[in-house]
């Protein structure tokens, strides 16, 4: 994504010039101005908005959004990133921009591989991901953390400190990043094979260990062992409703003919958007099937396809996501994007801030629909930390993760310099965003009881254990 020309400049000004506009900003918006929640007197109906969200979407998968974001708290924050970002559009904010990611929320990272296949903990949902103010990716992932601590069965004194602790650690790697050299940002990650060897307790070594191992075994082999069968001597995808449905139970005659068409000239415009020798590399697959595959809590409803390809055998395959991308939950209050295409907005945020992406990763059109698409693998050794599982020291662990890698993609694409330089050196910051965090924590369990209300009097269908 290509920032404003004005953050161009900024960041070719002298390390005393860029601290200095950080300083200034303090003048306009305080530290303790960020501390700020109060429900606006004509703050729309949570779940009129996520309605709303529903329009556009598949309407027979819903319910499945419903239940799912039902479930607790921190579910319902989960799939409620336009109700927050529609909270955070009156809050106060510093002008210094970065590409936000627009959901970092604590589940939205996570373990990917890097092409050398190294695995890294990094951001790993880049559907709202749009330039905006650094303090909402941050409040947001403040508020994340506290609702599950509480969800975890934190009471709020503890919650409200682990909070804290999540906007000290964004805090002091931001200031560490502003001290190191540009270069040095631009390659620094988080190596999960060092992370383990080094941070691990003895009692927690061999656990953490199987979930690098059961990371690296997840690719496209093993989604196949699991969603494909072989039909008539053919590897095609199984029938698993409503989770995965194949194209051929979708559509039927000339209905079928349409889609595979449309689909056909949107994998050509895909791979158009792919580097030269990623496309010779898709050009030893062929494709043999496609499905619907339902994915996540907040993306439920959206359109997203998965697609098996097979290269030298059937023991060779490859399993690309086909997902919808629609206009980021952040533009009506940060903007639109450079990129009008959707898809490509989406592509460009991830290749900016994430230190290694999918080299599948590209977009699309199909054309008839007029729906924008983004493609990556299904599973390329991605792994997921269960939250709600973690013990209080993993879960201060793994808060410190997610705060580091949030920013580490600010520093890359914003000025780590002004932000830094903003933060201070002191506790005032922490102390701010975690008073944020309990507000809207209240904010967000008054809203999931909307939910479950409107759920109770039969104004959503919501399905539960999907």
């Amino acid at each position: 994504m290509m920032a404003a020309a004005s953050e161009v400049q900024s960041v070719h000004l002298t390390p005393d010039e860029r601290t200095a506009i950080g300083r200034e900003a303090r003048a306009a918006v305080s530290r303790a101005d960020l501390a700020s929640h109060e429900r606006a007197a004509d703050r729309r109906d949570p779940v009129d908005i996520l309605v709303e969200q529903g329009v556009a979407r598949q309407q027979d998968l819903l319910p499945i959004r419903y239940g799912r974001m039902s479930l607790s708290p921190f579910a319902f924050l989960r799939g409620a990133a336009a109700v927050m970002a529609a909270d955070l559009a009156g809050s106060p904010i510093t002008k210094l921009r970065v590409q936000a990611i627009g959901d970092a929320h604590l589940s939205n990272f996570g373990i990917v591989a890097t092409p050398e296949r190294r695995l890294v903990f990094d951001v790993n949902d880049f559907d709202e991901t749009l330039p905006g103010p650094w303090e909402w990716d941050v409040k947001r992932l403040v508020a994340s953390v506290m609702v599950a601590a509480q969800d975890n069965g934190a009471d709020r004194a503890t919650a409200t400190a682990a909070a804290r602790r999540a906007a000290r650690s964004y805090r002091t790697s931001m200031r560490g990043f502003a001290a190191d050299k540009t270069l040095d940002i631009w390659y620094a990650h988080a190596d999960m094979d060092i992370w383990i060897r080094t941070q691990s307790r003895r009692s927690r070594l061999a656990q953490n260990k199987k979930m690098l191992e059961t990371a690296r075994s997840r690719g496209s082999l093993q989604v196949v062992g699991k969603l494909a069968e072989q039909v008539d001597g053919e590897l095609r995808f199984k029938t698993l409703p409503p989770l995965v449905t194949p194209l051929r139970d979708l559509f039927d005659g000339d209905e079928a003919d349409r889609v595979r068409d449309m689909i056909r000239r949107g994998f050509a415009g895909y791979r158009k958007s792919l580097a030269p020798e990623v496309r010779l590399l898709l050009d030893r697959f062929q494709g043999v099937d496609m499905a619907r595959k339902v994915v996540g809590v907040g993306s439920v409803g959206t359109r997203c396809l998965i697609a098996l390809f097979l290269g030298r055998d059937g023991d060779d395959p490859l399993v690309l996501q086909l997902k919808e991308a629609n206009a980021s939950v952040l533009e009506p209050y940060a903007g639109r994007s450079v990129h009008r295409h959707h898809g490509a907005r989406v592509v460009h945020g991830q290749r900016l801030v994430q230190v290694a992406s999918d080299v599948f990763l590209g977009w699309c059109t199909l054309e008839q629909e007029g729906q924008h698409y983004y493609w990556r693998q299904l599973k390329d050794m991605k792994g997921s930390i269960e939250v709600g599982l973690l013990d209080a020291k993993g879960f201060d662990k793994y808060v410190d993760g997610c705060a580091w890698c949030l920013a580490r993609a600010h520093a890359r694409s914003g000025d780590p310099l002004a932000i830094a330089a903003y933060l201070g050196s002191g506790a005032a910051f922490d102390k701010a965003l975690a008073a944020f965090a309990a507000a809207y924590a209240d904010q967000t369990k008054q809203d999931w009881k909307a939910l479950k209300a409107a759920i109770a009097d039969g104004r959503l269908e919501a399905l539960a254990g999907v």
